[in-house]
C-alpha cells in the first residue's frame, strides 16, 4: 500500500511526479466516490498547466466509482463551492494548488452543501482507499456533463451590494494575478456597466495564464506586490485589489497604494455586516483579534474565537450561526455562501462601504491601525517548533495575565500580545504580535520574540 503524501490536514496538494499525478488523480476519485457514495458530484480546476489533466483522471475515477460528474470548466476554488450548493449536487472537488510554486498541483474537497472535507472529517478516509487502491466494482458508471454556472455565480455575488449605494465614481485596480479570477472580473465588469454603476476596473495580469509570467500570484508574499501598487500610483485609484491563484482569498491596497494586512479587514467587514443585521456572531481566529473584538462589541455583535483554518472556521460558523467570519490570512466566510470563504465578496463590500460612507480606504482603517498595531505574521524555518514554543511559554509565564491553547501559544499582557504556532504543512513556525496602541512597544517585543526564537534553534 503506497503512502500518498499529497494528503494535508486540509486538502489535497503535492509536488507535481511522484507526489501528485494523473494516476493518483484517478485513485482520488475512485476513493471520494466509494466513500461517499454521491450520486452527482461538481468539478473545476484553476488554471495551472497540469489542472486539466488532472481533474480528467479525477473524473474518471469518479465516473468508475458509479458518479455522475458535472465539469464547470476553469474555475476559482468559491465556484465550485458555489456550484455545489446551488446546484444542490452531494459534493464538490477544486483541482487547485492556489498559490503554490509552479511545480505542485492539489484538490479542494467538499461535501454536500459544500461542507468541508478535512482530516477528521472524511479526507483521513479517502486517503486510505486511495492507498489501498483496491475498489470494489459498480453496476453502472457515471456520466460526464459540461455546465457554466458563472451567470449564476455572478448573480449571486451581486446580491451582497446595494446599487443605489453606489453614488460616487470609484477607479479600482483588480489583479487576477494571471489566475482563475479574469473571466469573474470580466462579468462583474459588464454586470455594474449594464445597470449603470460608475466603477472603472483597471485590470492587470487580466489573462489566465498558467505559466504566470508575472510570478506566481500570492499577495501575501511582499514581493508580488509591486504590480498592484504601481498601478494603484499610475491610475490614482481608490482602492487596488488582488488575488491569489484560485481567488479564494482577496488582498486589498489602500488609495496611497499600500497593503493593508487582511486583519483590518476583518474588522472592517464585520462593522459592515453588524450595521446592517445588529447582534450577530462574527467568528475570528486567535492570532490578532483585539481590534476585531472592539469592532464587534462597539457594534453590539457577539465576537467568537475559533482555532485558525478553513475547516475549523466552517465548523464554528455553521454551529453559530454567525453571518460573517474572518481569518488574518485573507480568508473571509459568509453565511449567505453556505458559510464558505469567498474572494469576491469583501472587494464588493469594501466598494460599497467607500461610497455609502464617502471616505477613502486609508481613512477606514488608519484608527485601527493606530489603536492595535500588529506585526503582521512573521514566518521562521524551524525542525523543532514544539520545543520552542515551549520554551517561550515558560520564558513569559510569570508575566502573562492571561494564556490560552485554543491555536498554539497565545499570551496576553496589559498592552500586548502574541501567537505562536506551528504550521500544519511544513516546519515553519508563525509569530504574531500586536499592542494597545503602542508602535514602538509592538516593535520591541517582536524583536524580543524573535530573537528568543532564534536563540533557541540556535
Amino acid at each position: 500500500m503506497s503512502n500518498l503524501t499529497c494528503f494535508k490536514a486540509y486538502d489535497i496538494r503535492g509536488e507535481l511526479g511522484a507526489e501528485l499525478n494523473v494516476d493518483i488523480a484517478y485513485r482520488i476519485g475512485r476513493a471520494y466516490g466509494q466513500f461517499l457514495k454521491p450520486k452527482n458530484i461538481v468539478v473545476g480546476g484553476d488554471v495551472r498547466l497540469t489542472s486539466k489533466s488532472l481533474k480528467n483522471a479525477l473524473a474518471e475515477g469518479l465516473m468508475d466509482a458509479g458518479v455522475n460528474v458535472i465539469d464547470i470548466g476553469v474555475t476559482g476554488t468559491e465556484e465550485v463551492y458555489f456550484a455545489t450548493f446551488h446546484l444542490e449536487t452531494d459534493g464538490g472537488i477544486e483541482v487547485t494548488a492556489s498559490h503554490n510554486p509552479m511545480n505542485y498541483n492539489g484538490m479542494k474537497l467538499v461535501r454536500a452543501n459544500a461542507e468541508p472535507i478535512s482530516g477528521d472529517s472524511g479526507l483521513s478516509d479517502i486517503k486510505f482507499l486511495a492507498e489501498e487502491n483496491n475498489f470494489i466494482d459498480v453496476e453502472s458508471k457515471g456520466s460526464l456533463s459540461k455546465l457554466s454556472t458563472l451567470v449564476e455565480y455572478v448573480d449571486h455575488l451581486m446580491e451582497y451590494i446595494n446599487k443605489d449605494n453606489f453614488t460616487r465614481p470609484l477607479k479600482l485596480v483588480i489583479n487576477s494575478g494571471n489566475g482563475a479570477a479574469g473571466h469573474v472580473i470580466d462579468e462583474l465588469e459588464k454586470r455594474f456597466t449594464n445597470i449603470g454603476i460608475p466603477l472603472t476596473f483597471i485590470k492587470v495580469n487580466n489573462e489566465p495564464d498558467g505559466n504566470f509570467p508575472n510570478g506566481i500570484p500570492n499577495p501575501l508574499l511582499p514581493e508580488c506586490r509591486s504590480d498592484t501598487a504601481d498601478a494603484v500610483k499610475l491610475h490614482k485609484a481608490d482602492m487596488g485589489i488582488a488575488f491569489d491563484g484560485d481567488f479564494d482569498r482577496c488582498f486589498f491596497f489602500d488609495d496611497n497604494a499600500k497593503f493593508i494586512e487582511g486583519y483590518y479587514i476583518v474588522g472592517l467587514l464585520a462593522e459592515a455586516f453588524l450595521q446592517k443585521n445588529p447582534g450577530e456572531k462574527i467568528i475570528h481566529d486567535p492570532r490578532l483579534y483585539w481590534n476585531t473584538v472592539n469592532t464587534v462589541t462597539n457594534n453590539g455583535g457577539e465576537p467568537i474565537s475559533s482555532k485558525t483554518g478553513h475547516a475549523f472556521i466552517k465548523e464554528r460558523m455553521r454551529k453559530e450561526d454567525a453571518i460573517y467570519g474572518g481569518e488574518m490570512s485573507a480568508h473571509h466566510y459568509f453565511r449567505d455562501f453556505s458559510y464558505c470563504d469567498s474572494g469576491m465578496i469583501p472587494w464588493l463590500l469594501v466598494a460599497e462601504l467607500l461610497c455609502l460612507k464617502n471616505k477613502t480606504l486609508s481613512e477606514f482603517v488608519v484608527d485601527a491601525q493606530s489603536a492595535f498595531p500588529a506585526s503582521g505574521e512573521i514566518n521562521r524555518k524551524i525542525e523543532n517548533a514544539s520545543q520552542t514554543i515551549d520554551f517561550i511559554h515558560r520564558e513569559f509565564e510569570n508575566e502573562a495575565i492571561s494564556i490560552d491553547f485554543t491555536d498554539g501559544l497565545s499570551m496576553e499582557f496589559t498592552d500586548w500580545r502574541f501567537n505562536l504556532r506551528t504550521s500544519n504543512t511544513e516546519p515553519v513556525i508563525r509569530l504574531n504580535v500586536e499592542s494597545r496602541g503602542k508602535h514602538n512597544l509592538m516593535i520591541e517585543k517582536t524583536d524580543l520574540l524573535l530573537s528568543l526564537i532564534n536563540t533557541e534553534v540556535c
